[in-house]
């Protein structure tokens, strides 16, 4: 008989799966949207809307993807599907960086494991572009899984000759502006990978360094002139990096920091600044200490020192940089070496002198030491000084020049690729000035417009800007684009921003890059050269690259400038802090310099992903696996969910036990979909939707919650605050107003009810409404359960006639509006929860009773409370509100206060719908029920 009774109620039907197995259905649903052309259809359905412009920084092709590129494209596809279903035209064209040294690297290491030695730059360059299409591929695959929807079949990619093309045109402006020069300056060199670095390829990371205290004696006549008789008299100087002291050519010091002259008792008379005079004491541990005279820094300008170990002079110069924070107050000056060296040495008319290789090891130059020759600079960072550093402390050790030596911890300079420290190594590279027409100031203006989200973006790359020196643009790599530079027989080079233009149209024309395979009369010809230039015969191409920020950096040109379905400059640029000093800058540069104009109207950046204590990833503990094991271990939607559901203005925290939580807010978010859609199996919303204003009040109550969720969650997007919409708003929305309320509430009657019982219906109409709304407003978060779900509550299938993207994003019908109702139904549910659950409970605890059904509540009280007053107001709903067999009012006008008493139910209890009622009803064919029950039954 129960189960014959189970099969008269009206329980939730449908086929869509209670669980997700994301793992298995998701592929299958991208396979369904690649058929169907989804993209297309976006873009189709939202042309005449609103222009959105996102443009994608490319990530670089040279492995699998991993969580960070999760979380940016993740952030990505969620604006952007949030953007279509409100109608804007938001064409979304992903992008890739394949040029430079990272992939050079790995090919390069590829080639010399296979044993082969000789190949040439041309071999070099074809592998390159081989690695990077094999990964390029592998990486749109893998966002593709990821759930990201793009218009992979027109990506950019800097290594397309169209691409390289505009790349090309934008440097001809530079060059016509006069911006770009060459010079021998100091630059970052790695020595590993053998070329110069870009400030965004630094990484800053703790090294132990020597630090040294060097004497460089006075000349005779500088001591006459400072009247310091004793002959061994010297200025002292302090270096972190002793290799550097070959390259010494000067001593600087501030013209108006004082500096003392102090006898000792075993280093003579040494020169260093008079406020670090004890903390020099100290650390050389210098005895018989005397101050024999004091003079200002500008008394000393031009006397001459001679070098510690190489007959040459090193004269004392004058240099505002120089600080008493640490050392002496005097600065060992290397102008091949340092930028500040650099400059100083250049107004002196000092040489910029650097005697090191490629390789980093001293050259025969006749003045370094022949001891010396051969020795490399290279540090491996594991504290062990370099055998340059080992090396030149000997000589100074023999000759009396080394008074004091320590080690040291401080932040330097690392290569980004080799993870090495770099050197500072003047040589003739490319440089664009960014001073000389007013470019630096009229970046930081154009920041002014600039919208930064956090707003603490603008003080970074501001910072950046700020502080940058020239841009160092020339690679000594074989992958890249070529610097568009010829050369004479004698070293001159040769640079037109019209030859530059016109090599440009052929790369657009041949579709090929001409400098990877044709000489320079080959690439010259038909080009009308200047004036002043020598035959094509006679010029050769130069080896060198361009930076690799220049070819990112002007993405915005090569794409955006020149696609008609695009705009400059873009509504939205989306990347990681890092790209402060990276990306962001390089394309407001390139920008600002040919256009005159930031390229972007807003920057949103975001942090990092890191280890739940916050401590960087690691491959030991497996949280820095690659992105395809994590979504093979929960799928994609619990990937982006997690994503979604943190704030990723700051570093992003990982590991299975935050994943698991998340997938434990998927789980109820599914449920609680399914339950929508299995209760809506036998609901034509044309023929039993109930008008809005005869709703039953708790589908009133509800409505009223989904139009505020509506305002916030829509809100939150259009800041970009994803954590926010789902934390704040969706997830309590599903588990406090839905699933613990309103769902909780709602199955007595959508269970035993007749089908068509108004009440049933007045829910029915307000599930389909939630449902509708509510499915769209995760579509952007949880695409591929959003479809699904979608898909199902249209037929009851996989894949339904229309896509969740391809629908509009919900607004607030005024008609949810009830904010009377609202309040009431919010203030009796606080009173279930604050009155009479505790009661309930204590029930449960005398084993009195089991569920909330088997109860009964007696409330007596006057109308002129208004709690009591509410109770009577919604009287004939309480039973089924708070869940209870019975609950009884009795109006008393002496009670001041409410009496509340729980006791088991009077009665019997119901077969069918659990409830207990004074007494049951027969029923031909399925025996004793409630009355409400028998009602039912006979629709049957």
């Amino acid at each position: 008989m129960a189960q014959d009774l189970k099969d008269t109620l009206n329980l939730p039907q449908t086929n869509f799966p209670m669980r997700g197995n994301l793992v298995e259905r998701e592929p299958k649903r991208i396979n369904h949207w690649k058929k169907i052309g989804l993209y297309d259809q976006i873009q189709a359905k939202n042309s005449g809307g609103a222009s959105f412009i996102l443009h994608d920084g490319p990530p670089f092709t040279n492995g699998d993807l991993h969580l960070g590129h999760a979380l940016n494209k993740t952030l990505k596809d969620t604006i952007l599907r949030y953007k279509w279903m409100a109608g804007y035209n938001a064409p979304y064209i992903p992008g890739w960086d394949s040029h430079g040294l990272p992939i050079e690297h790995k090919v390069s290491r590829e080639l010399q494991d296979s044993g082969r030695t000789d190949y040439t730059p041309l071999e070099v360059r074809k592998a390159c572009a081989k690695f990077a299409d094999k990964y390029r591929v592998i990486q749109s695959e893998q966002f593709e899984r990821l759930g990201v929807t793009a218009d992979w079949a027109n990506e950019y990619w800097t290594i397309h000759p169209e691409y390289e093309a505009a790349e090309l045109e934008t440097f001809a402006n530079f060059v016509e502006q006069g911006l770009v020069y060459r010079s021998k300056k100091p630059v970052y060199w790695s020595i590993p990978c053998a070329t110069a670095l870009a400030e965004a390829e630094i990484e800053y990371k703790d090294h132990t360094s020597i630090s040294i205290f060097v004497k460089l004696r006075l000349s005779e006549a500088a001591r006459a002139k400072l009247d310091l008789p004793d002959e061994d008299s010297s200025i002292l100087i302090w270096t972190t990096t002793p290799w550097t002291l070959p390259a010494n050519l000067a001593v600087s010091v501030h013209p108006n920091i004082e500096y003392s002259a102090i006898k000792t008792a075993a280093h003579g008379t040494l020169i260093v600044a008079t406020p670090l005079l004890d903390s020099v004491v100290a650390e050389c541990k210098l005895e018989g200490v005397e101050t024999v005279a004091t003079f200002l820094g500008a008394q000393l300008e031009k006397l001459e020192a001679r070098h510690p170990f190489i007959d040459r002079p090193s004269p004392i110069l004058l240099a505002e940089y120089v600080t008493t924070e640490s050392g002496t107050g005097c600065v060992h000056t290397a102008p091949g070496h340092g930028l500040d060296d650099y400059i100083t040495g250049i107004n002196n008319g000092l040489e910029v002198y650097c005697p090191l290789d490629d390789k980093g090891c001293y050259v025969d130059d006749g003045q370094v030491p022949a001891s010396l020759v051969g020795l490399s600079v290279l540090e491996t960072g594991d504290g062990k000084p370099s055998a340059a550093n080992l090396g030149v402390l000997r000589i100074i050790a023999e000759n009396g020049s080394l008074i004091a030596k320590k080690k040291i911890k401080h932040s330097y300079p690392h290569c980004w690729r080799s993870k090495t420290p770099v050197v500072f190594r003047a040589m003739d590279q490319w440089f664009i000035a960014l001073d000389k027409k007013g470019d630096r100031a009229r970046a930081l203006e154009s920041l002014d417009n600039v919208n930064f989200i956090p707003s603490w973006g603008k003080n970074r790359i501001c910072a950046a800007v700020e502080n940058r020196p020239d841009w160092c643009i020339s690679r000594q790599r074989t992958w890249g684009v070529p610097i568009p530079a010829f050369y004479d027989e004698d070293g001159g080079a040769y640079m037109d921003a019209d030859v530059i233009r016109a090599i440009s149209q052929k790369v657009s024309q041949t579709g090929t890059n001409l400098w990877f395979e044709q000489t320079a009369a080959e690439i010259l010809d038909g080009i009308e050269l200047p004036a002043d230039w020598p035959s094509p015969d006679q010029l050769k191409c130069g080896t060198d690259t361009l930076d690799v920020w220049i070819d990112s950096g002007s993405s915005h040109r090569a794409v955006l400038q020149k696609r008609p379905n695009l705009k400059w400059p873009a509504d939205l640029y989306l990347e990681g802090s890092d790209q402060h000093r990276g990306w962001f800058q390089s394309s407001l540069w390139t920008s600002v310099i040919a256009d005159k104009a930031a390229p972007y109207k807003n920057l949103l950046t975001h942090g990092f992903i890191v280890k739940e204590d916050g401590t960087k990833l690691s491959k030991s503990d497996g949280a820095a696996r690659p992105l395809n094991e994590w979504i093979e271990g929960y799928g994609a939607d619990i990937i982006r969910l997690w994503i979604c559901s943190q704030d990723y203005r700051g570093d992003v925290p990982v590991s299975n036990k935050i994943v698991k939580n998340v997938a434990n807010n998927y789980r109820n978010l599914r449920n609680t979909l399914r339950f929508q859609i299995g209760n809506l199996h036998d609901f034509d919303s044309a023929k039993y939707a109930v008008p809005l204003d005869q709703l039953n009040a708790l589908d009133k109550w509800v409505l009223h919650e989904l139009g505020l969720l509506v305002r916030k969650v829509t809100e939150a997007y259009e800041a970009y605050e994803f954590h926010r919409a789902f934390k704040d708003f969706i997830d309590p929305f599903v588990a406090n107003t839905l699933s613990a309320t309103y769902h909780d509430v709602l199955k007595d009657r959508l269970y035993t009810r007749s089908p068509n019982d108004p009440l049933r219906r007045s829910s029915q109409t307000a599930i389909h409404i939630i449902f509708s709304v509510f499915t769209r407003l995760i579509a952007p978060l949880v695409p591929f359960t959003a479809d699904e779900a979608w898909s199902y509550a249209q037929n009851d299938s996989d894949f339904g006639d229309q896509p969740i993207a391809l629908t509009d994003w919900p607004v607030v019908d005024p008609a949810w509006d009830d904010s009377e109702t609202a309040a009431d139904i919010r203030e009796l549910r606080n009173f279930l929860s604050t009155q009479l659950n505790d009661r309930l409970e204590a029930l449960r605890q005398q084993k009195a009773i089991g569920q909330s059904l088997d109860a009964k509540a007696v409330i007596t009280g006057s109308l002129s409370n208004a709690d009591f007053a509410r109770l009577k107001k919604y009287e004939a709903d309480l039973p089924e509100l708070f869940i209870l067999s019975e609950v009884s009012l009795i109006e008393s006008p002496e009670a001041s206060e409410l009496k509340i008493e729980v006791a088991h139910a009077d009665g019997v209890r119901c077969p069918r719908s659990w409830r207990w009622v004074p007494e049951l009803v027969e029923t031909e064919a399925w025996g004793a029920v409630s009355p409400r029950c028998a009602e039912a039954l006979k629709s049957i």
